[in-house]
């Protein structure tokens, strides 16, 4: 199951090292004929990440002029200028940046990136991380190809915007439990598939439904481990079932994903704990923290959805 032991690793790189520079990002993104040239200000440069196997997110301070190539393999990234300018893929589908409006990289080839003076956020996924939510979610499976021509405007962007920030929190907090980070993970993976039109290269394959007792046998390696940040891979593996054959068994007995039913099982748990609560000593947001869930909107919707009255009304009965 997912190691998210302790908190997330962080690591920082800054200088003026123009040779430093081009050593750092080469091996970041696989660049390419990167050249760095000075503009009016002194040559700076500064990188930060912050995150684990699955999730990083990264920050890139640039006081220069560079050009280049990028070869983004194994994982996906998606970006966002603050400052500054840039355009991407100039050799593709070439695409200007705007300040505030995430694009995803060009994967699998390379594309050509111009940037001068420039602050960027990004967010990386690991591959197989984001590959597996998406079978979760969309019933897919293999390689994700995104439209990197997209950009999200109105209100896909806020609730983008709402995503990234809710998920920054449990991450730069290292108080934050395993369970609350791997399921942020979780939730920037889905927004991120939510945001950006993408086609998977291969189709679902349906497949037959495996006998009652393996599901049964799933539920049951749900209830005990369900304050673990397990994977449906975990599930799968207990229970002597392939990842398809869990997803497609849930689908038919329960009209949802394996994921869901974990989640409407963390829900029920933290029921249990508002009901026993002490209102003057305890939180709802603690409580639902404690249970993986990190975004408290959203959270609310899903509780008041499955148990008719607000998780607030709950505590105080």
């Amino acid at each position: 199951m997912s190691e998210h032991t302790g908190p997330a690793e962080r690591s920082e790189v800054a200088g003026r090292d123009v040779d430093e520079a081009r050593d750092l990002f080469t091996g970041a993104y696989n660049a390419g004929e990167m050249v760095i040239e000075p503009t009016e200000s002194e040559f700076t440069f500064r990188y930060t990440a912050i995150g684990d196997d699955e999730l990083t997110l990264r920050g890139t301070q640039f006081d220069g002029h560079v050009t280049g190539t990028v070869l983004t393999q194994g994982e996906y990234i998606v970006s966002w200028l603050t400052g500054g300018s840039g355009a991407t893929d100039l050799g593709g589908d070439p695409v200007r940046l705007v300040h505030g409006q995430p694009a995803m990289f060009a994967n699998n080839r390379l594309a050509e990136f111009d940037f001068t003076d420039y602050r960027q956020n990004l967010m990386h996924f690991d591959g197989t991380f984001l590959e597996r939510v998406a079978g979760e979610v969309e019933g897919t499976s293999g390689p994700i190809l995104f439209d990197t021509t997209a950009r999200p405007t109105g209100e896909q962007l806020r609730r983008w915007a709402a995503s990234v920030t809710s998920v920054a929190r449990v991450i730069y907090d290292d108080t934050s439990p395993a369970l609350l980070r791997a399921e942020a993970n979780r939730a920037a993976a889905v927004a991120l598939l939510e945001t950006f039109p993408h086609t998977a290269l291969h189709a679902p394959v349906e497949i037959g439904v495996p006998n009652g007792g393996k599901t049964r046998a799933a539920v049951e390696f749900m209830i005990a481990n369900a304050h673990l940040p397990i994977r449906t891979e975990d599930v799968a593996e207990a229970t002597g079932m392939s990842q398809r054959s869990l997803q497609s068994a849930f689908r038919k007995e329960h009209d949802i994903t394996a994921i869901d039913y974990l989640r409407r099982v963390r829900l029920d748990r933290v029921q249990e704990e508002l009901r026993k609560a002490d209102p003057g000593l305890a939180t709802v947001a603690e409580i639902a923290n404690r249970w993986g869930f990190a975004h408290l909107g959203r959270f609310s919707a899903s509780y008041t959805n499955r148990f008719g009255e607000y998780p607030s009304t709950t505590l105080g009965s």
